[in-house]
């Protein structure tokens, strides 16, 4: 356990690749955090059967784009556990269509989400890892964000964002012992793909030399992985795990 006793905070965590990251900090023994906005229920889900294995959770009904209720779920987390270690900015939504037909509303609400909500955590995350002189941030990016993806201009445009953010806050805060990396996942098998069409799902697999569509665990891993010190010298990396798709 690797990182028994460190205190993450992951965002979006009810669901998908959030969930799986919050069920392995917990397994590692991370005093875990998360934040949801619509889903409750599966909130509540995820923290009891994680109590119920000994672990410790908080949940927070907080929305990313919103900074004064982030910076609040910073102090919580910080009161309740004594500490900060580690950030996961997860949090993201979809507005997929072709750019003629994309509204302005669109735009804001994909780019204020998943890159404005990154850069809110990480700012009110920010002083405590630099007064500590320790702190790991973890931010999921996409391959969207690497190659571009056709109707999907403002996710494309967010997650290279995300990129951006990752390589320049990792130079700025390195002299601090603060590690920024980003993970880059290509088709995770979550319900955004499992509600696609059969045909659809045939055609990606097509693309992926390793013919299968990847797991929110897979990706849990790598984060955990990221968050520990075996990775202590890495820092400013993009981590792709999407099969091959992005070659």
């Amino acid at each position: 356990m690797l990182l028994k006793d460190k205190v993450a905070i992951v965002t979006g965590g009810s669901r998908g690749i959030g969930e799986a990251i919050v069920r392995e900090f917990a397994r590692q023994g991370v005093n875990v955090a998360f934040n949801f906005l619509k889903s409750e229920d599966k909130a509540l889900k995820v923290k009891k059967e994680i109590e119920e294995k000994g672990g410790k959770v908080l949940t927070f009904r907080q929305d990313v784009k919103e900074y004064d209720s982030i910076k609040v779920m910073v102090e919580g987390v910080k009161s309740h556990f004594g500490r900060l270690d580690i950030i996961v900015n997860n949090a993201g939504i979809l507005r997929d269509k072709a750019l003629m037909l994309m509204e302005e509303q669109d735009w804001e609400d994909v780019i204020s989400t998943n890159l404005s909500g990154a850069f809110n955590l990480v700012r009110a995350a920010i002083v405590t890892f630099m007064k500590q002189k320790s702190g790991n941030i973890i931010n999921l990016t996409s391959v969207a964000g690497l190659k571009g993806m056709p109707k999907q201009v403002n996710y494309s445009a967010s997650k290279a964002g995300i990129i951006g953010l990752t390589k320049a806050l990792a130079k700025e805060v390195g002299p601090y012992n603060v590690r920024v990396n980003a993970i880059a996942p290509g088709y995770i098998d979550t319900d955004m793909v499992q509600g696609l069409k059969e045909n659809y799902r045939k055609e990606l697999l097509k693309r992926i030399p390793l013919n299968r569509f990847g797991k929110a665990d897979e990706v849990a891993k790598v984060a955990a992985f990221l968050a520990s010190d075996e990775a202590k010298y890495i820092t400013g990396q993009v981590i792709t795990i999407d099969g091959g798709l992005a070659m």
